[in-house]
């Protein structure tokens, strides 16, 4: 094949803090990575910048602490109220401040906890942390003067009534999930400080003991990913897709977890046309295992080149593209930025892949 394949390298900056002018950090660091000894700018059409939301979200200074969430929890509920949490994820980065800010606000918490959470946690012995979640949860309940009960579903407390507070812990299909408490004073997490971001809670990281980082504002996420894309037009000449990444897509096959505890993988990108769109590719060794299976060497390249250079423009259904990932370019390319980056020290915040869209 004559080309250069796929490239994903992650990129250094400075720490982000609140105020910073993100966009010319990430101008400056994608600048600075393909920069030759000539002061060319060795960067491809479409390519594609990766922000994870962490520093778009600290940028924006979007945090609120548990008193916050405490005060929203009454206004909804009233003061001393007993609360029901029905499947919340087992998680002290993702629900753990949620949970002591809820606790703050009530009298009682009810815990509905099943053994395994939405994204393949277990309540006891942890594979990777060994936390029994349960007592952890507990723990933190108690901690702020609440008393707590914990169930693996609602059979032990009877059936649903209208005089429940019901706190929906779901990730995903919260508003679906919401349906089965009607006539309930009921609200998801995405509902709690929505005030503050589209996904209220939902996709919030713990900052500390008192303060959560509340995912990216949608609004001004999508300003600053336009503002970089334009800076990076005006210095290389070539048009460049900008996203903000969260987690990525896919299943650990150890631990059985779903790395996905973010509301969307990207809450902010350029260009939907494109990152709103899903492969249309052929499958290469099909190819070469049927139909050029009596070709080699470069004649057998210069086939398969071919055949991808005047492919159909549309491919869904087609047998020939079977085998391919049927999957929206945001979700594959958040996955890979996530895998790159990673979520601890690599200090890499920013990810530049090339050649993707060849």
């Amino acid at each position: 094949m004559k080309h250069t394949g796929v490239c994903a390298q992650g990129l250094t900056c400075p720490i982000i803090r609140e105020g910073d002018d993100l966009a010319a950090i990430v101008v400056d660091s994608v600048l600075s990575a393909v920069k030759t000894a000539s002061n060319q700018y060795e960067i491809c059409n479409k390519a594609v910048v990766g922000i994870t939301e962490s520093i778009v979200a600290r940028s924006q200074g979007n945090y609120a602490t548990v008193d916050d969430i405490a005060n929203d929890v009454r206004a909804k509920f009233g003061s001393d109220a007993t609360i029901f949490i029905v499947k919340p994820i087992y998680s002290r980065n993702r629900f753990a401040i949620i949970l002591r800010g809820i606790a703050r606000a009530a009298k009682k918490i009810v815990l509905i906890m099943p053994d395994v959470d939405e994204v393949g946690n277990v309540v006891k012995g942890h594979p990777f942390t060994n936390v029994n979640y349960d007592e952890y949860y507990a723990e933190i309940c108690e901690q702020e003067g609440a008393s707590v009960s914990i169930f693996k579903d609602l059979s032990p407390v009877g059936k649903v009534d209208e005089d429940m507070n019901v706190i929906i812990g779901n990730l995903h299909g919260y508003d679906e999930a919401k349906q089965l408490y009607k006539g309930c004073r009921v609200y998801t997490l995405a509902d709690l400080l929505s005030d503050r971001c589209e996904f209220g809670v939902l996709g919030s990281n713990k900052s500390d003991e008192e303060r959560i980082k509340l995912f990216p504002n949608k609004q001004k996420a999508t300003q600053l990913v336009l503002e970089i894309q334009k800076r990076l037009r005006e210095a290389t000449g070539k048009e460049i897709y900008i996203g903000v990444y969260g987690d990525g897509c896919f299943k650990d096959p150890v631990g059985g977890i779903w790395e996905f505890a973010d509301p969307v993988s990207m809450p902010a990108y350029t260009n939907p046309e494109v990152f709103e769109g899903t492969p249309n590719e052929l499958k290469v060794k099909a190819l070469a295992d049927d139909k050029f299976r009596h070709l080699n060497g470069e004649e057998l390249l210069n086939a398969i080149d071919n055949e991808i250079a005047t492919k159909n423009n549309n491919l869904k259904g087609s047998m020939q593209s079977q085998g391919t990932t049927p999957r929206l370019y945001r979700d594959l390319l958040a996955s890979l930025m996530d895998l790159i980056s990673g979520s601890g020290d690599r200090c890499t915040p920013i990810v530049l892949i090339q050649n993707y869209f060849r």
